[in-house]
């Protein structure tokens, strides 16, 4: 199989994996550990908004191809077989139906509140200090 075969198959497994992923954090079958972690990745992934945007060099594109993929992975791991099999299911035929993945404003909102809260502390923590020196 040529490379960039699998490579596509690997991103479409991820995209899949953090759909099953949406599902899983409804489902009442999966632990609350791994739903705790299943939303916070949900969030993240579903977010259009990245918590490091991609017009950083390298490091833009990090969270999207080591972060999430870990944590998707991480996440799918904590989930018992048949709930992981149903939630499969479940977002195979979302992705068939709807033709793409949802979105979460949720997401979107946690990480501008995330980047608030660290320009916030630069500002207090860094610039403040060293401006008033």
């Amino acid at each position: 199989m040529v490379l960039a075969q699998r490579l596509k198959r690997w991103a479409q497994s991820i995209k899949r994996d953090g759909v099953t992923l949406w599902f899983a954090t409804r489902h009442s079958g999966v632990p609350w550990y791994a739903k705790a972690l299943g939303i916070f990745v949900v969030a993240y992934a579903l977010s259009p908004i990245d918590l490091i945007p991609d017009f950083i060099p390298v490091l833009g594109y990090l969270d999207d191809v080591i972060l999430l993929p870990g944590l998707i992975w991480l996440a799918i791991r904590m989930i018992p077989a048949p709930v992981l099999g149903d939630c499969r299911d479940l977002a195979d035929q979302w992705m068939k139906t709807k033709g793409g993945k949802p979105t979460s404003r949720v997401g979107a909102v946690v990480i501008v509140l995330i980047w608030i809260g660290v320009t916030f502390a630069l500002w207090h923590g860094v610039l403040q200090p060293w401006l008033g020196a």
